[in-house]
């Protein structure tokens, strides 16, 4: 039976939400705008879609994050807090330029980086915990899509 690590797993979770909750700051007060009507494109989901998808995919980034930490030792913990805050912050970031400075395209440009981090953190954990890395690819999945949708809707 493997032992679980139940405080890193409360801190991974604490840690990630945290970020969806400053995301959420940004996000949340913009999505019933007339600004945000404006841009809506046929292809975007019902507004209702995205805090569901989001907060599967903050769960499921979290339990990555805490299969990757609980997987190596102490020394190789910090560039695992590394690539998975160098993402979380960049997911923060997108909400920010996207909805609170309503910058389409440089949204867009800056979703590129942001998706090359989920990358960057797929084979990261690849290398040290499958388990942890197959979590992720939900989260490339899904910021693809956004990527599509910010696309049209910066470019189209």
């Amino acid at each position: 039976m493997v032992k679980k690590n139940w405080k890193l797993l409360l801190i991974c979770l604490l840690v990630v939400y945290a970020v969806a909750f400053l995301g959420s700051l940004f996000t949340s007060n913009n999505v019933n705008t007339a600004w945000y009507s404006s841009i809506r494109t046929p292809i975007t989901p019902p507004n209702l879609v995205f805090p569901v998808v989001w907060n599967i995919l903050f769960f499921l980034i979290a339990l990555s994050l805490y299969f990757a930490l609980d997987s190596v030792n102490k020394k190789e913990r910090k560039k695992i807090a590394l690539v998975f805050g160098i993402n979380l912050s960049l997911n923060i970031l997108w909400s920010i330029i996207f909805f609170a400075f309503k910058n389409t395209r440089l949204a867009f440009f800056e979703l590129i980086v942001f998706w090359v981090s989920i990358l960057w953190m797929i084979l990261t954990t690849w290398k040290i915990n499958k388990k942890s890395a197959f979590l992720l690819f939900p989260y490339a999945v899904w910021v693809t899509f956004a990527g599509i949708l910010n696309y049209v809707i910066a470019f189209g």
